[in-house]
């Protein structure tokens, strides 16, 4: 069944404040994560944890700390199986012009607007800047009221000067959602999440959003500029980063059919298309950097 609301998600700060900042210390419920947007942009600190980061048209697994700036009205996904044993997830989220239109536009903030608009993007900022930025986020929560919004000036300074981060949809800014389309995607990448070890006929999840093949075809490609099956592969190899990062005895082909390939050739050659290398050469990877 198709949802006629927009998965627009409406956040309220607390009274006397213009951020709004909070904390999470223990596992999400998978079943909360959807795919939604929100004008105000979102700063997310992970201390400790593993999970899908899925922002834009970016999709990737991640087992250690992230430190993530996602646009206004960017889509995402919230992170699922994030954390790990005493990790926590802070995440900050405000509107561009938290202290005023004409604020934005004083000189001093140029390097700050400019940070916003690369955001638009999605920003994964690398281990130098989580080391220094991650504990001052956390920090935040300890303070509030005109200290608090100083403490976070400081940080988006910092955020808005290093060059040390990667944009997560380099290749074009995510689409601006329409309420019915932002519904029918919702949908369908929940499905995909559900069943992608399974393999998932066009016809069955056009069905799914009341569409002919064609029609879904076009739309899906329309809102991700990618197809569905490139969308569906990916799923399927970040589940594969996550197997093979985990200190398992799972053989490649065992992974391999574990995330709904059914033919070890054609699952090597996505995983190297997708991810640059072979199943093989990522695990040793992995364990030279866990050695």
């Amino acid at each position: 069944m198709i949802k006629k609301k927009p998965t627009l998600e409406k956040l309220t700060p607390s009274f006397g404040s213009s951020i709004l900042v909070k904390q999470h210390g223990e596992s999400a419920d998978k079943n909360n994560a959807f795919w939604h947007f929100h004008p105000e942009l979102e700063l997310v600190y992970v201390n400790k944890g593993q999970g899908k980061t899925h922002i834009g048209n970016h999709l990737s697994y991640f087992n250690n700390s992230q430190l993530i700036l996602i646009g206004a009205n960017l889509p995402h996904n919230g992170f699922s199986d994030r954390l790990t044993a005493n990790g926590t997830e802070t995440i900050i989220q405000f509107k561009s012009d938290f202290l005023g239109e004409d604020f934005l536009n004083v000189p001093e903030m140029a390097s700050i607007v400019a940070l916003f608009e690369r955001a638009k993007k999605g920003i994964r900022f690398q281990i130098d800047t989580k080391k220094k930025i991650g504990r001052k986020i956390e920090k935040l929560l300890e303070c509030d009221g005109l200290k608090r919004v100083l403490k976070f000036l400081e940080i988006l300074n910092h955020l808005a000067k290093t060059d040390d981060y990667t944009l997560l949809n380099a290749d074009g800014i995510a689409f601006e959602p329409e309420a019915q389309d932002s519904a029918k995607i919702g949908s369908v990448f929940k499905y995909i999440r559900e069943n992608f070890q399974h393999h998932i006929a066009l016809d069955e999840i056009a069905d799914k959003v009341s569409m002919t093949v064609p029609a879904f075809c076009r739309f899906f490609k329309k809102a991700t500029s990618k197809t569905f099956t490139q969308v569906v592969n990916e799923y399927r190899v970040v589940h594969a980063t996550k197997l093979l990062s985990e200190e398992s005895e799972m053989s490649i082909a065992d992974v391999c059919y574990e995330c709904g390939f059914n033919n070890f050739s054609h699952f090597n050659k996505v995983f190297n298309d997708i991810t640059g290398k072979s199943a093989s050469n990522y695990r040793k990877e992995i364990k030279l950097i866990i050695q």
